[in-house]
């Protein structure tokens, strides 16, 4: 069976990993012109472990994660204002047990996927569909026939916007924009993230990397929808640059480095939700189908799983109707469970007033001081997910997979 997947970021790849093993052909397409090294840190949580544990990848992964030791608080002078550790919360709060640089984890799925076809530097324009395959065109200009389409290409899906209808529909603002890149590190970080939080609802912040010479710097602002060009990379650092003009700690140096930065990433704080993740013989995979926004801090966990399970499915089922409808009904709970925000959400994490501000990191420190450490992590421990990973027929585990050189 031929499967196109459009995406090859993680769910994509992981995807292709599974159903290749399983006998199927996946071919993956990607707008952008190759592997996309670098971005945000994510985080492998809860069963989504065990994913990677059947792939064999884990110790790839291990090998490239990144030790945070949590999350700081910080003022305008560097002070610390207060902290979150990372053993307090036992990898439920914002800095997960495993923590890795997305191009990493992208760049340890490529390696697991040495034989699967990539089609780099082009994109699906148009779908059409019969009860025998998906004849699908291609911008490049070529056009080829599939059993199946995936559309694994996050929460500007194109393939979804052909298939289910138009992003307003699915896509719903949470009222924030946020952008990641790589810089030059204005100071050691030892191990922590670090926040400054500004009047205004403005998040400017570090987050380590391997090569303590640089950081990923993080920009997040409190904002109604904004229209702008998502293709115009000059226009989004020139509205980082308005928004954050005058604020303090490193908030100059972050975006300075910001102008060289060739990883540089913006969008909006959104969570997309599709009442259905399949049309016919196409289905829906990961953000592209079900986003819970990265203030929930479980988009990789749950793109990787919905992986395993979509693969799975489609083995057991032998017939892509049957395989789509238990795909999402093993994996509804879980995404429910999953897209649920921090209390507070984002009105919390980014106060517009200085009182507000005050008040969280006054609420933070004295949660996290001697006498109320305990409390706080009884009701931080994570949940277990509501999922139980089938052992499905047809679809192998692998114990270790070696990690071979990937070209950036």
């Amino acid at each position: 069976m031929k499967v196109l997947i459009s995406g090859a970021g993680i769910a994509g790849p992981a995807l292709a990993y599974w159903l290749q093993r399983a006998g199927f052909t996946p071919t993956v397409v990607e707008l952008a012109p190759g592997p996309r090294p670098g971005g945000q840190t994510v985080d492998i949580r809860g069963v989504a472990r065990d994913v990677v544990e059947r792939m064999g990848v884990m110790p790839a992964i291990k090998a490239r994660q990144l030790h945070e030791k949590g999350l700081a608080y910080v003022r305008a002078n560097g002070k610390r204002a207060a902290a979150l550790p990372a053993e307090l919360l036992d990898g439920a709060g914002p800095v997960a047990e495993i923590e890795i640089l997305r191009g990493d984890l992208s760049e340890v799925l490529l390696a697991a996927t040495p034989d699967v076809e990539y089609l780099y530097g082009d994109s699906i324009s148009a779908l059409s569909q019969s009860d025998e395959g998906v004849w699908v065109s291609f911008a490049g200009g070529t056009t080829r026939e599939f059993d199946l389409v995936v559309g694994a290409d996050g929460v500007h899906s194109r393939v979804r916007a052909l298939a289910f209808g138009p992003e307003s529909e699915f896509v719903h603002h949470l009222g924030g924009y946020g952008s990641y890149f790589t810089i030059p590190a204005p100071e050691e970080l030892d191990g922590w993230m670090k926040i400054h939080t500004a009047p205004g609802g403005r998040w400017v912040g570090l987050r380590p990397d391997h090569d303590p010479r640089f950081a990923r710097g993080l920009l997040s602002f409190r904002s109604p929808v904004i229209r702008y060009n998502r293709r115009d990379v000059s226009e989004q650092k020139a509205l980082l640059r308005r928004t954050f003009r005058g604020v303090g700690w490193h908030t100059r140096e972050i975006l300075d480095g910001m102008v060289a930065a060739d990883d540089f990433y913006f969008d909006s704080t959104s969570r997309v939700v599709v009442p259905e993740w399949s049309r016919g013989r196409v289905v829906l995979l990961g953000d592209a189908g079900y986003c819970a926004s990265p203030l929930a801090g479980y988009g990789t966990a749950m793109s990787l799983v919905g992986a395993y399970v979509l693969a799975g499915e489609l083995v057991a089922s032998g017939d892509h109707r049957r395989a789509f409808a238990a795909y999402q009904r093993v994996m509804r709970e879980y995404v429910v469970q999953r897209s649920a925000l921090p209390p507070g959400g984002i009105k919390l994490a980014m106060p517009r007033t200085a009182i507000g501000i005050r008040a969280r990191d006054l609420m933070t420190a004295t949660m996290t001081s001697r006498p109320l450490r305990g409390v706080l992590a009884k009701a931080a421990a994570a949940q277990p997910d509501a999922i139980e990973l089938e052992d499905y027929a047809g679809l192998p585990h692998q114990r270790s997979v070696s990690l071979r050189s990937v070209e950036w």
